[in-house]
This record gives structure tokens, C-alpha cells and sequence, in this order.
């Protein structure tokens, strides 16, 4: 299949988010320059506000979630909000506060799975740590994001002369002794937490004794890549979610005078519930949509007018049809990569989409000249979720669930479409322009 030079360069640009983005403060971080690029305001939520008729705005909380809108040019009680939520967060490796651990002259660091990683993929690649350090400072504690470029740690394989099985049984890790990450060589008489701590203390430039505490996510050094006969597939990590994300983001930066006023969400935690102040389950895109209301002068029954007239996409990568296992599929609902979004339905209500809901988003589908698909799990199997039950029921608002389709979900190194990237951009510009 051909690419256009369009969807090449959306393509290429998504790759770029992705690996400005190894963590989601990272994430937030990355998308915040490109909204003041964009001529987007930051608003601070222990501040009042003063919105302009017009105006684009983004508020972040936590450094790893954000809210940014475009007030549209209709009375808000009249025309609603358009609202598209994704997630910043990517299942893998979180260091645990005193990770450092010694024996065997080696320094190795302690990790907490977070989330649902395919903890084999994690084994034998170039890992790096990034995330953000809280450090003294003299003006009082200061938060600063850590990155380090280079290969750092290594989770080494078992050979298969100790380990005959993993073929046949697969390759199980012990997530308590046999996921520390391989830090370096330890020297007669070093500390291995000394060492830590003043790995981290460079990099953020701050003496050891200034550095506070951290929070620090593993992440695959190996930069995105386009791939396949005519490159048109994507392969990188945290294409679940950011792959959403970015599409969300782009098509918000694009709008230009809406109608309906425009709200694209950015939640952590979603890999681990979403039940956090700054997750999905949290208070933060009710507290913004109550402030945008207060400050269009909404009295309670129009605020309640605004939700009634509003549609909301929780926009979610999807499970693309694997030719080499297709006993995992439902026969009817083999959603290919390149096809075109997927709009996600489950009876049990782990997706919030309907009947009406999934036609609304096939209308956005053709207003944007791109396919869609549709998707429901095998019975036997248990279904994921994401932010859209619980985002729906939250604010009373009507959903669907989309998501690009994608291979190898919750790898350290996952595949998507090119095509679908761009066709998912439009569908969500067609659905703030309506």
C-alpha cells in the first residue's frame, strides 16, 4: 500500500513525540511546546482565570496530565463540548525510591512492574531511565525532568543451555528477583546507592546531598521507526498510548474557530486503574469543564444544558488481527492494520460505545473521507478497558471508544499504521469541527 507524503510526515512527527517522550512527564512536556508553538495559552489552576472569546488554552496537573481547549464561537449551553481523552502513560519498569542493590560486584536497580507489560520484551534491549527528580534547591524544592540518552541498564536473558523450556514454555520472569536491571561494576569498597545517587544528581545538575526523591520509568533507547516493503507501518514503544494521544493533540492544534468548543484530555494512570488525581478517575476534566463554564457565565442548569449537548471520544489503541494467531480474534471483527480507525464496543461496558454513539463517530469517519473498523473481543477472553466508561459516567456525557489498531500491545516495542495514524487525525478534526 502507498504511502502519501503527507502521512509520512504526520507519521514521522508522531515518531518524533514518541521518543521526546520516554516518560509521561516526558509526554506532557513535549506537548506543551508544541501548544505554545501553536499560540496556546498555560493557565495555573490555584489562579483565576480570564478567558478570551476564541482563546486556546491548556492547564496541566501532576506534570503528567493535561487539558488544553479552544473555546468554540456558539453559546456553550447551546452547542456542548467536543472532547477527546487519551492517556500519557505506558505499561513497563517504575524504579522503586531505594532502588540500589549490591551483591556479586554488580549494582543492580530494583523495579515495580507498572501496569500490564509484556515483561519478556523487555529482556536484552538498550534501557535507559526518565522521569522527573525532585531536588533542594535555594529557593526551596524544585521538580526537574531526567533523561539519560545512552543505554544504562540491561535486563539480560537466561541462556537456553540453563533454560531448555522457553520455547516451549515461554519465558516467565519472578517479578521480585529476576527483573533488577543490571546498572554496572562495582569497585572494591563503592556504595551502590552512593552511586545511584549521584548518577541522578549530575544529571539533574545538584549535589547528591540536594536530591530529594524520583520518579523513574525504564524506556527502550531504540528510536521509532518506519517499516515494511513500502514503510508503511510505524514500530516503536508507547505507541499504546501516545499514539492516540498525538492524533488528539494534532487535530486540537489544528482547529481553528470552532463552533463547539474543543477540549483534547491527557490523563496518567490509566495503565493502573486511572483512580489518581491526575487520572481519568480523578476530578480534573470535571473541575475544567465547570471552570470554562463559570467563565462563560454558565448558571447550573446551563452547565448541565452543556454536558446534555456534549460528545465525548476516548480514543485508545486497538487490537489489530495477527495472521500468525488467529485463534485470539472474534471471526467477524478482525480489525487490520491500515484500515482505518476502530470503534470499540463490549456489552459488559468496559467500552463506553453504543449503537448510536459508533454511528455519530462512522459519521466523523466519512466527513474525513477515511475508513473505519469495528471491534469486539473473543467471549472467552477477558476484555480490557480504558478512560471512556469512566470518564461517560462521570460527567453524563455520551461516548464512543476509537483506537488506532496496532500489534504487539503492551511491548517494549510495538507496530502500528502509518495510514491509520493520519486517518484517526482526521476523524477527531472532523469531530471537533462538528
Amino acid at each position: 500500500m502507498p504511502v502519501t507524503a503527507q502521512a509520512r510526515i504526520a507519521a514521522q512527527e508522531l515518531i518524533d513525540f514518541i521518543d521526546a517522550s520516554p516518560s509521561p512527564w516526558h509526554a506532557v512536556a513535549s506537548a506543551e511546546a508544541r501548544l505554545l508553538a501553536r499560540g496556546f495559552t498555560r493557565l495555573e489552576e490555584g489562579e483565576r482565570w480570564r478567558l478570551a472569546a476564541g482563546g486556546r488554552y491548556y492547564a496541566v496537573r501532576g506534570g503528567a496530565s493535561m487539558v488544553a481547549f479552544v473555546l468554540g464561537s456558539r453559546p456553550l449551553a447551546d452547542a456542548g463540548f467536543r472532547l477527546v481523552g487519551a492517556h500519557t502513560d505506558s505499561p513497563g519498569l517504575r524504579l522503586k525510591p531505594r532502588a540500589a542493590l549490591a551483591g556479586d560486584g554488580l549494582a543492580r536497580l530494583g523495579v515495580e512492574v507498572y501496569g500490564g507489560p509484556i515483561l519478556a520484551t523487555f529482556t536484552d534491549r538498550d534501557l535507559s531511565l526518565a522521569g522527573r527528580v525532585v531536588v533542594r534547591t535555594p529557593a526551596g524544592q524544585e521538580t526537574r525532568l531526567l533523561r539519560f540518552a545512552q543505554p544504562l541498564v540491561r535486563l539480560p536473558n537466561l541462556a537456553i543451555h540453563m533454560n531448555r523450556e522457553v520455547n516451549e514454555q515461554g519465558l516467565k520472569l519472578n517479578k521480585q528477583t529476576e527483573l533488577p536491571l543490571i546498572l554496572g561494576a562495582l569497585g572494591e569498597g563503592e556504595d551502590a546507592e552512593a552511586n545511584l545517587r549521584q548518577l541522578l544528581a549530575d544529571a539533574a545538575q545538584r549535589d547528591a546531598a540536594d536530591l530529594l526523591s524520583w520518579e523513574l520509568a525504564v524506556y527502550d533507547v531504540q528510536k521509532g521507526c518506519l517499516w515494511g516493503a513500502h514503510e508503511e507501518f510505524i514500530a516503536d514503544g508507547q505507541l499504546d498510548n501516545l499514539a492516540s494521544s498525538y492524533a488528539a493533540l494534532a487535530a486540537l492544534m489544528a482547529t481553528e474557530q470552532p463552533t463547539a468548543t474543543c477540549v483534547a484530555a491527557f490523563f496518567d494512570h490509566e495503565e493502573v486503574g486511572s483512580e489518581s488525581a491526575t487520572g481519568a478517575g480523578g476530578s480534573f476534566i470535571a473541575d475544567m469543564l465547570t471552570r470554562i463554564g463559570c467563565q462563560a457565565g454558565l448558571d447550573e442548569e446551563e452547565r448541565r444544558r452543556a454536558l446534555a449537548r456534549s460528545f465525548f471520544i476516548s480514543a485508545d489503541m486497538a487490537h489489530a488481527y495477527n495472521p500468525n494467531f488467529p485463534a485470539a480474534y472474534e471471526p467477524g471483527h478482525k480489525v487490520m492494520v491500515n484500515g482505518g480507525p476502530v470503534i470499540k464496543t463490549n456489552v459488559n461496558q468496559r467500552y463506553t460505545t453504543n449503537a448510536e454513539t459508533a454511528a455519530r463517530f462512522m459519521g466523523f469517519c466519512a466527513t474525513a473521507g477515511v475508513p473505519y473498523q469495528q471491534y469486539a473481543h473473543r467471549s472467552d477472553l477477558g476484555c480490557g478497558s480504558t478512560i471512556g466508561p469512566m470518564v461517560a459516567a462521570q460527567l453524563g456525557v455520551a461516548g464512543v471508544d476509537v483506537g488506532s489498531p496496532m500489534w504487539a500491545m503492551h511491548s517494549a516495542r510495538e507496530s502500528a499504521g502509518v495510514h491509520d495514524h493520519a486517518y484517526m487525525t482526521a476523524a477527531l478534526a472532523a469531530a471537533f469541527a462538528s
